[in-house]
């Protein structure tokens, strides 16, 4: 597992200095990567010293003689993604290192580029025998990450599909959402199917509603012209805030491993209607570079949201998410429906409600109804927590990707998301756009738009606090 040639395009990124090569130096850490090469390619004119010295300060005590070694084994070599003849010269590179550093062969293609040059890398890279279709079993393997995003809407994430299959297998292609290899998203289907009470609870008979909350205090840093070519729907709903979803509603897969998992969270998104909804944009937000003066794109989204198969039929599934919010989380509340209290005082009883939370702090939390003490029959709610980063500590947002690049390496496909399931997100998005919903201003600071108020009034609802 751990000897293999990475190619990284789009080396000079935020997203390799950042992420990907910090991952890289915590992998060999671990001893999880030890005979292998990176080979990074882009269009800018720099050597692979000026990258390692960019990633430099994303990582935390650095054993010297490790960042070393990593620097050593750090090539680059320029490349222009619309020049075959490029890839040929980079191929011809990869395997002078590959001989020079005794490799088996096993490669990895790190697409960290703009989506918009996924089918030119791919097609390619294929071409110039960088990587090719090769049989689940074989030896030595090729395998192809593509980062998000996976397109802009449903026609060109099906291109881009369309373009992969020509050349590849799906079980050698990686679409990542990083977000499904954080600790507590992953620990989501465990905690579902490891307990037995659960999963007969987990259905339209006792659940009441669930809701979803992405929000951040941050804007959009720095990323103004990405950010508004794309806004909340695309940015975070489509990906992250959806295969939440599918993992929650999800049925019980027959392995608890790759396309098993990816089968069944496709199962769910292809169901996903459209009940409700309105998009928001705060305050100061057209005046940030790079951003059109007039933008109507949104930073901030509230939907509702239905899954049509027998276990949630009429079950909301509700959906918040902006920027520039009071505080920074993402959560899951889960209500139980309210039981019959005949035989209690202080009637209706609270309803249980299961809180998984993700940011800032790792934890389950479900809440019960207990005896208020003395002698009385009176009820109180009290929590039963479980504080996952309490007894396990925070880990770093970076080591997500030195969970991806290990699964790859595994090719464990559970993270990553398959054909079929991102064009069934994208058909939710495409349609939220296709409804024209209508948009709010809010003021930078606050929880949302004032229309909160009223979306909340009208489906009987409130956000869980």
């Amino acid at each position: 597992m751990n000897t293999c040639a990475i190619v990284i395009f789009g080396a000079t990124g935020d997203l390799a200095k950042r992420k990907l090569i910090p991952a890289l130096y915590r992998l060999m850490v671990a001893q999880k990567l030890t005979n292998f090469v990176v080979l990074g390619a882009a269009i800018g004119d720099t050597t692979a010293h000026d990258i390692m010295e960019s990633a430099h300060d994303f990582i935390t005590d650095k054993d010297g003689q490790i960042w070393q070694q990593l620097k050593e084994r750090f090539y680059y070599q320029q490349l222009n993604f619309n020049v075959f003849d490029d890839y040929s010269a980079l191929n011809v590179r990869l395997q002078e290192l590959e001989k020079q550093y005794c490799l088996s062969g096993n490669r990895i293609l790190y697409l960290a580029s703009a989506a918009s040059f996924f089918c030119a890398i791919t097609e390619y890279s294929a071409r110039a025998g960088l990587a090719h279709r090769i049989g689940s079993n074989a030896k030595p393997w090729q395998r192809i990450v593509y980062e998000k995003p996976f397109g802009h809407d449903l026609p060109s994430a099906h291109h881009i599909n369309e373009s992969i299959a020509r050349v590849f297998d799906e079980h050698q292609v990686y679409r990542i959402d990083h977000y499904l290899t954080k600790e507590l998203v992953s620990n989501i289907t465990l905690m579902r199917f490891a307990n037995c009470f659960f999963e007969p609870l987990w259905n339209n008979t006792y659940i009441d509603q669930v809701q979803i909350v992405l929000s951040e205090q941050i804007g959009i840093e720095g990323r103004g012209a990405y950010y508004d070519a794309y806004g909340a729907l695309r940015d975070v709903v489509q990906n992250h805030i959806l295969e939440l979803l599918a993992l929650i509603g999800m049925e019980q897969p027959y392995k608890l491993a790759g396309d098993f998992i990816r089968a069944n969270r496709a199962q769910v998104i292809e169901k996903v209607r459209i009940i409700d909804g309105f998009l928001g944009q705060y305050e100061g937000y057209a005046h940030h570079e790079g951003v059109n003066v007039n933008s109507t794109t949104e930073t901030f989204a509230m939907l509702c949201l239905g899954v049509d198969t027998p276990r949630w039929q009429g079950v909301p599934f509700y959906i918040k998410t902006g920027k520039r919010l009071d505080k920074k989380e993402t959560v899951i509340h889960i209500k139980f429906k309210q039981i019959n209290c005949l035989l209690l005082r202080g009637c209706p009883l609270e309803s249980n409600w299961l809180t998984m939370k993700i940011v800032p702090d790792a934890t389950f939390s479900l809440s019960l109804n207990i005896k208020k003490p003395g002698r009385t029959d009176e009820l109180l709610p009290a929590a039963m927590e479980f504080c996952h980063s309490c007894i396990f500590g925070e880990r770093a947002p970076e080591e997500a990707y030195e969970i991806l690049l290990e699964e790859v390496m595994r090719a464990e496909q559970a993270t990553a998301v398959r054909f079929d399931e991102i064009e069934y997100a994208w058909r939710v998005i495409d349609e939220l756009y296709a409804r024209k919903l209508p948009m709010y201003i809010y003021k930078q600071g606050c929880q949302g738009p004032q229309e909160i108020k009223n979306f909340e009034k009208q489906h009987g609802m409130e956000w869980r606090s």
